[in-house]
């Protein structure tokens, strides 16, 4: 009898439906296609210096609530309209959450809240919620954390990112130049912007790698490698990177490496010293910059919910409050509109430089 050498550490090992078939039971239709193409044109326009508005990717920290998503959806769609002369709004719709030691990881991953796992169901609301975004006119983003599961959502999305934990990694770099959108690389959690440097060159190359096709098969993909990778500054442990002083420093640094001069600026995690209260200070100080004619800075992200702050997961769905966070403490909806009411206005100062 043959020792078992394999498996040893697996309980259980449920299939997933094909991508092909996921998106063939959620498809994406013609406007919907369209919608998410031209989003990502006008992106990378501001990424490129063609554009002179603020991007501004404004969401919740995650997607737990599809109801509640999707009314936030509808709301941003109104901000979009009244103040898209100045700002493109896309909205975070966040189904991954990396965590440092354990915790509820995604809409994905866990879609009851209540520890199920059930990932086939996790994928569909994704999916759904993707759509319906596109249906409405709201571009969407998303954190990449995940190998496998971009190839159920990722042609959906306008803007996607590698955070913070994951900025190193040789595997998201490589599968960032696969990604049709472009693609946003934070600084790493202890304040460095190199790795993140490092990671927008290579993902610009071209790389060959394992993956799986839509069909569900082993296959080696060859890609073109993606042009519109950029940097993110979200602060660290240690204290912000938002100023002044480490803007032109970032700036310098891109330039430097033969990279665009322009970066986004995140108002949360680090720079707010993860307290949402501080986020609108954050962003104050941003739009200081831009209205003083800054060029550096292209983008601005925000973590905001229908209702503010965070509540813990205590018996799944029930019991939850509405709207409000169950990862990171958001500011809220009247509190979001008055800060890109701000970010707008700079950018009308910084045009009349």
């Amino acid at each position: 009898m043959l020792t078992t050498i394999h498996d040893i550490h697996i309980a259980q090992a449920t299939p997933l439906p094909e991508p092909s078939l996921l998106r063939r039971e959620l498809p994406a239709g013609e406007a919907e296609t369209a919608f998410i193409a031209a989003a990502r044109e006008r992106t990378r326009a501001i990424l490129r210096g063609d554009d002179d508005r603020l991007l501004v990717i404004v969401g919740p920290c995650s997607i737990h609530d599809p109801d509640s998503a999707l009314e936030y959806a509808a709301r941003l769609r109104e901000v979009a309209a009244r103040l898209e002369r100045d700002l493109l709004l896309v909205m975070r719709v966040y189904f991954e959450k990396p965590r440092t030691r354990m915790g509820w990881k995604g809409l994905i991953y866990d879609p009851g809240l209540d520890g199920g796992c059930d990932i086939g169901e996790g994928l569909r609301h994704a999916r759904r919620i993707l759509i319906e975004c596109a249906r409405l006119g709201v571009p969407a983003a998303s954190e990449i954390l995940d190998l496998v599961t971009p190839q159920y959502y990722a042609e959906l999305l306008t803007w996607g990112a590698i955070g913070a934990r994951t900025v190193e990694s040789p595997l998201h770099r490589q599968m960032a130049s696969a990604l049709s959108a472009p693609v946003a690389f934070k600084n790493t959690t202890n304040g460095g912007v190199s790795a993140a440097i490092d990671a927008i060159h290579v993902a610009s190359q071209p790389h060959s790698f394992p993956t799986i096709s839509l069909e569900g098969r082993a296959m080696v993909i060859t890609t073109t490698g993606n042009p519109d990778a950029h940097l993110v500054l979200r602060g660290a442990d240690s204290g912000p990177n938002f100023d002044a002083a480490s803007v032109a420093r970032c700036v310098a640094a891109l330039r430097a490496s033969a990279l665009a001069p322009r970066l986004l600026i995140d108002c949360s995690h680090g720079n707010s010293a993860k307290s949402h209260e501080r986020q609108p200070a954050v962003a104050l100080d941003v739009a200081r910059q831009v209205a003083e004619g800054g060029r550096g800075i292209c983008g601005v992200m925000l973590e905001s919910h229908l209702v503010a702050g965070r509540q813990d997961i205590v018996a799944g769905r029930s019991g939850l409050h509405y709207g409000q966070s169950v990862t990171d403490a958001c500011i809220g909806w009247d509190v979001t509109v008055e800060v890109l009411e701000q970010l707008a206005g700079a950018v009308v100062q910084r045009r009349g430089q």
